[in-house]
């Protein structure tokens, strides 16, 4: 067996250039297809944390998958909201740590407007339990004093060109185009959070107060004709909310989850709805998540027209091999011996394209890692081989083994008198 190794070697040094070409080709769809499934893997875990460390997202009664999609991804709207009163008994039950407030509506040339405590940036996570943090700037304080102080995220501040001390003005309403802005009130940029890769950099966040300040002279989602209170005078008024979207919340113990959703689900002031975040998150993705099996169907083909290529080379390049084959024949090669030679050959390009193609991913990963990390918040694991690749690998590695069968089979058919007869 090892003088068919060895000579298979040699034949295929000889013909270096072509199969060295088909080696790339292996290599770049291994990598493809690697790459792929390591992105999708990493991308449905980033999706999976764009929430972490909150117990439960709490809100008006609707369907898991549409709260989570405009409390969490500020995507929609709420079909309704809670009551301040509800907030206040959700947050002072002894089960709760804490309770984030989120209130919703309005816009800033197209990015939402988030209307929350100061304790968001001291509660809120991603990731792997990672905290907001600031890279210009500090955070708005509660109360009215603070009422027109913004952070916004880092994809508003790159997209818009904004610095600290701007000042912006809101927009009433969603959407990339509102007719009615609050011009009197404009907010002065107060900080810039570091970019996060989820929802929250595309978000302008204000104080709580601030959404019933703007809306003081406002009555049934319109602005109140010929009638203006100042900003400074805003303080003057109660601008505890009545109304909020959400609330996120995180309990003592988190033992004590299911027995809390209950709580909420029951409770009697107003119908409410408490979800887990990592089951709606899921239930979620299986939405969307066909993308992600039509990318990796898409690699698995371009796999597979590259073991194609191999074979139809090493076929074309069989014509050429006649006289080789015939003289091995005719010093004593069986058949069979032929069969594995040509076997073994494309099995090692397989191999060997396979191997190059592991590598490339791993080279890509850590290029492209840090970048894909501060741009898109995507957490690329550190692993030369995981699990996932090794049975896509296997796969690519079978179906080149059942590739190379073809040649193998077609020498081990050719007679010893077709490589020694010259055609004419």
């Amino acid at each position: 067996m090892g003088y068919l190794l060895v000579m298979a070697l040699k034949s295929a040094w000889n013909r270096r250039l072509t199969l060295g070409l088909m080696v790339i080709v292996i290599a770049l769809s291994v990598t493809l297809l690697v790459a792929v499934e390591r992105i999708r893997q990493d991308a449905r875990a980033a999706f999976s944390q764009s929430v972490s460390g909150t117990d439960l997202v709490i809100g008006a009664r609707t369907s898991p998958v549409q709260l989570m999609l405009f409390a969490i991804f500020r995507i929609g709207e709420a079909t309704n909201t809670m009551r301040w009163s509800s907030y206040e008994e959700i947050a002072a039950h002894p089960s709760v740590a804490w309770a984030i407030p989120l209130s919703l509506g309005d816009s800033h040339r197209g990015f939402p407007v988030l209307g929350t405590t100061a304790g968001y940036f001291e509660h809120f996570r991603f990731g792997s339990a990672q905290p907001l943090v600031l890279a210009q700037g500090r955070p708005f304080a509660d109360g009215a004093n603070a009422a027109f102080d913004a952070v916004l995220g880092a994809e508003v501040a790159q997209q818009l060109g904004y610095t600290l001390d701007e000042r912006i003005v809101l927009s009433h309403g969603t959407g990339d185009i509102s007719m009615t802005e609050h011009t009197d009130k404009p907010f002065k940029i107060v900080g810039i959070l570091a970019r996060t890769g989820t929802p929250v950099d595309r978000t302008v966040h204000i104080n709580l107060q601030a959404i019933e300040a703007i809306h003081l002279d406002w009555q049934g989602g319109a602005q109140v004709p010929g009638f203006s209170i100042p900003a400074k005078y805003v303080s003057k008024f109660d601008l505890t909310p009545k109304h909020i979207t959400a609330v996120l919340t995180g309990l003592h113990n988190r033992v004590q989850v299911f027995r809390m959703q209950r709580f909420v689900n029951d409770y009697q002031g107003e119908p409410l709805l408490a979800v887990l975040p990592g089951v709606a998150l899921d239930q979620l993705w299986q939405v969307i998540g066909v993308i992600e099996q039509i990318l990796l169907l898409i690699s698995f083909m371009v796999t597979l027209v590259g073991l194609s290529g191999l074979t139809a080379v090493i076929l074309a390049g069989l014509n050429e091999r006649r006289r080789e084959l015939a003289i091995l024949r005719s010093v004593g090669a069986r058949p069979r011996d032929i069969f594995l030679m040509l076997t073994m050959e494309s099995l090692a390009i397989t191999l060997l394209g396979t191997l190059f193609g592991l590598v490339t991913v791993n080279l890509l990963s850590v290029l492209g890692g840090p970048w894909l990390q501060a741009h898109h918040g995507l957490v690329i694991q550190p692993v030369f081989i995981t699990t996932h690749d090794a049975a896509l690998l296997g796969m690519v590695i079978v179906a080149g083994l059942l590739a190379s069968l073809v040649p193998g089979y077609r020498a081990y058919r050719l007679s010893l008198s077709d490589g020694l007869t010259p055609r004419l």
